[in-house]
């Protein structure tokens, strides 16, 4: 295989793409994805620490929230620096050992989403469907397994593609199609024998993304199956409303998946900045929208939200009124 002359693979560093064609308005691109992200931090900061705070959350439905909302906050730690270092001009520049963490924690952290979508939708099917057994089947303890098991799956699952990544020769121009690093996007730029990653990437998709889109899609069957059997027209609508939400946050979570699979696969005609914005899409909408899909749908949720909101701004004005000594 031919490489680059003098490559070094301990110091050889890649180009990240931001949005080809439009870098005279990086400093105005950068005011809204900042503020994106400044939403995504926050806003999963503050489900996690109202999850956290009160007792009455503490249950099944809303630990696997907190996972997830954990994992959304992860994935927005993971990619700020490379996404804004573009956008602000701080750099542009990856080294191979940092891409190659950031590929590890980008798909690992979309397989525990997967799976943390997944649990959830479990949880759900047992609420609906088995209620008088819901406290027995989903213990502390049951989560906790749950909870370790999507962990693991994801963490270990990846290793073998991700360790064999540092062994390859990248003899192609080394730019890279997103302002973050995609085991695909590495594989384009590799000259090495690469089968083993592609056939391991697509056995990984179709036993983790795909197995857990098809059981959460039968969950929801069981689920309409049962509530279409309840005669009362108010339990039916009570028992849908309960599921709003984590429908939502399947969507947000997989149709991104499915565009950008789509625009790698078929879509080599299309602009580069097309590319650029289904990966920014792929990484930042889940976080962005899941604080805000189960703030405004999920009662509970949003009930302590408006409680710390107006704790805080009772508490300032107090302050502002007291007089000065």
């Amino acid at each position: 295989m031919s490489t680059l002359p003098g490559h070094n693979l301990s110091t050889s560093t890649f180009l990240l793409t931001g949005f080809p064609g439009l870098e005279q308005f990086y400093s105005w691109i950068a005011i809204p994805f900042s503020s994106i992200y400044a939403i995504v931090l926050l806003g999963n900061c503050m489900i996690i620490h109202v999850i956290r705070t009160e007792s009455s959350l503490h249950e099944p439905m809303f630990y696997f929230l907190a996972m997830l909302a954990f994992t959304d906050l992860c994935m927005g730690l993971s990619t700020i620096h490379t996404v804004l270092g573009i956008l602000w001009r701080f750099s542009q520049d990856i080294s191979l050992d940092a891409c190659i963490a950031q590929t590890y924690f980008i798909h690992a952290l979309s397989g525990t989403e997967s799976g943390v979508l997944l649990a959830m939708s479990f949880d759900r099917f047992i609420a609906i469907c088995n209620p008088l057994r819901y406290t027995t089947i989903l213990t502390n303890t049951k989560v906790i397994q749950a909870g370790l098991i999507i962990l693991l799956r994801s963490a270990l699952s990846i290793l073998p593609v991700i360790i064999r990544l540092k062994f390859f020769h990248y003899c192609h121009p080394h730019i890279l199609s997103h302002s973050f690093c995609l085991h695909q996007d590495l594989l384009r730029l590799a000259c090495s024998d690469i089968r083993f990653n592609s056939f391991y990437a697509l056995a990984l998709v179709i036993c983790t993304l795909l197995l857990d889109s098809l059981l959460i899609f039968l969950s929801y069957i069981l689920i309409l199956h049962t509530v279409l059997a309840i005669a009362s027209h108010e339990e039916r609508l009570k028992s849908f409303q309960t599921c709003i939400s984590h429908i939502c946050a399947v969507l947000v979570f997989y149709i991104p998946i499915i565009g950008l699979t789509m625009v790698h696969r078929f879509g080599k005609h299309l602009s580069p900045i097309v590319h650029s914005l289904m990966g920014n899409i792929y990484i930042l909408f889940p976080p962005l929208m899941n604080p805000i899909i189960y703030s405004i749908k999920t009662k509970q949720i949003r009930i302590r939200i408006q409680r710390i909101f107006l704790l805080k701004r009772h508490s300032m004005s107090l302050g502002l009124k007291r007089p000065n000594v």
